[in-house]
Order: C-alpha cells, then structure tokens, then sequence
C-alpha cells in the first residue's frame, strides 16, 4: 500500500475534522482554481462598503477564527465548548468545492434534518454544528454574530445557481468496496502519516497563541461529539477523499483510494478505542431518516451496530432499495 502524508486531518461543523489551512481565504481559492474548468471562484473584494457588507466580512471571520471569537475564550462570547473553527470542515470558509461547501446553503434552507426529524431554518442549523462539534451552547438568534453568519451565507449565494447544481457543490462520492471498511489498516496510515500534525493520541496541535488550532485534535474530549457528520465513516470517507493529503490531492482529483479514505475515517470513529465529548442525545428520532452509516439503533433493517458504522455498505444499500426506500449517506 502506498503511503500516505495525512496532514491537517480537520470541523462539521461542524460538522469539524481536518484541515491546515485554516488561514487560508477565498480569494486565494479564486486564484488556485482559476484555471480549473467549471469551478465557480468568488472575490472578497466585491464584498460591498456599507454596514451590510461589514456584517459579511465578521461573518467570514467567525468562519475562518470561530473560536477566537466565540471559543471558550472568546472575545466576542463564550460559546463554543473547543478550539475547533467552521473552516476545519467548510474549507475556505465555505467557499472551497468538495468540502462542506456551503454557497447554496442561504438557498437551500429552511429544510428537513433527519436528525431532528423536522424542518430546521438557516440559523438554527448553524446552532446544530454549535451544539454538536463545537460541544457548544447555541447563538442567540438576533445576535450579531448570528446575523454576521447569515449575512456572510447570502453574500456567497450569489455566485452560484439558484438551483444549487454546481460543480464542488458536494464532496465527492465513495464507490463502496465489498468488504468493512477497516480501523486496523486505519490506523497503520494514521500512525505512518498523520501522527505527526495531529499526535499519537489525535490532540491536535495549537496554534501560537492557543486561541485555536493549526491541526484540529481528531478524538478526545476537545474533538467533535458522536452526534456530528464527521463521526459517520461514509461522511468522513467523502471528505476525505476530497480534501486529503492537502498538499497531495487537488481539486477533483484525489489522492486516497475510495477503500484508504474509509479505512482512516473508520480508525479515527473507533469508539472502542477513541473517546468522545457525550451527547445529550444521538438524534434521529425517526429511523427512516437515519443514515445508514449512523450505527446507533434502531434501525429499520436487519443489520447490526457494526455493520451500519464500518459496513460493507453495499447489503444495507440493496436492502433499502428493495424494499422502495432510499438510503441516506
């Protein structure tokens, strides 16, 4: 097997996981993808000069430096329970393809979260990824920094459909192998290439004045609880596969195998072995609405807790298709 350089693992916002670029910004994107063929780029400079605009730009900044702001030592609020930043998962502060992009997210809500088995608003779903990776308390509504977030969320729709159809929109799709998807061999690429960003025991590591993190931590009790997208192996794999190595995989083109991505995102979710900040509740109360990666009961099939978390995933997708349902990954 080939190695891999795994650096800058990264938040769901979340979701919440991998990621070293957390300084990075849009109009760098702009200019790296450029040349890459149907991307949509943006340019904070168009950003306009007016209070609506300076609303966007503190909004990209919670983005970018969530936990400066709003972290457990936050100078604007003490909200979140970790270190972690939104950027750690929505790459570019949401601006990146294949990475949680969320452009069309101003356009795409209010809508329906399994999770909560009800329609949730724009706001109160950025107060989900709060809640969940960030182990935080959630934003007042009316707030100025939920405000900003909203306000940061329209200006970036505009750059893209209406429809939401659009290239890097999602991260891009597992072919699934026959088999499980791995912690042991998970855990020899870990070990070979991820330990030293990240650390043997997945703490991450601190950026100079430990406002945040210049490698999130991957478990433990400042990582991203059970609850959150990152915790799903499907979910994870699909980031990964995306976005890592970062200095190995470009847009479009991944690095890792399909069968890799899995079996680093099933080693990093092992709960056998990795603690976990505890939720207050593992969500889904509908279990038609749950995804078939989230490996919790009750399920509305036959397979077990294992299966559903580390699969083979192709029975369970047979299963559902059989009987007229449709699978969520």
């Amino acid at each position: 097997m080939k190695k891999i350089i795994l650096i800058g693992f990264s938040l769901v916002l979340p979701i919440v996981v991998f990621n070293s670029c957390n300084t990075s910004n849009s109009q760098t994107l702009a200019k790296e993808t450029s040349d890459d063929e149907g991307y949509i780029t943006i340019d904070t400079s168009k950003i306009p000069d007016d209070p609506f605009g300076e609303s966007v730009r503190y909004g990209r900044e919670l983005m970018l430096k969530t936990a400066y702001y709003i972290g457990p030592n936050g100078i604007k609020g003490k909200y979140l329970g970790n270190k972690m930043n939104c950027t750690n998962c929505h790459q570019d502060a949401g601006t990146k393809p294949h990475a949680f992009n969320l452009m069309s997210s101003h356009d795409n809500y209010p809508q329906y979260r399994g999770r909560e088995n009800k329609v949730l608003t724009l706001a109160e779903r950025v107060n989900n990824c709060i809640m969940r990776p960030h182990s935080g308390k959630p934003l007042p509504l009316d707030g100025k920094e939920m405000v900003a977030f909203l306000s940061y969320f329209k200006w970036i729709s505009k750059f893209v459909p209406k429809d939401g159809q659009f290239k890097g929109a999602k991260n891009l799709e597992i072919d699934f192998p026959d088999v499980a998807a791995s912690p042991e061999r998970g855990k020899t690429l870990f070990i070979e290439n991820c330990v030293r960003c990240h650390g043997a025991d997945g703490e991450g590591k601190y950026n100079e004045d430990k406002s945040g993190y210049v490698y999130p931590p991957l478990w433990g009790q400042y990582g991203y609880q059970p609850g959150s997208s990152m915790h799903r192996v499907i979910k994870q794999a699909q980031w990964l596969k995306s976005n890592m190595p970062y200095d190995k995989v470009t847009l479009g083109k991944p690095y890792l195998t399909d069968t890799e991505a899995l079996d680093i995102a099933a080693y990093v979710n092992d709960d056998a072995i990795h603690t976990r900040p505890n939720p207050k509740t593992f969500d889904y109360p509908n279990k038609m609405g749950k995804p078939i990666d989230y490996a919790h009961s009750p399920f509305s099939d036959t397979f077990s807790e294992e299966q559903h978390k580390y699969g083979p995933y192709k029975p369970i997708i047979a299963y559902w298709k059989q009987n007229g349902w449709k699978a969520v990954y």
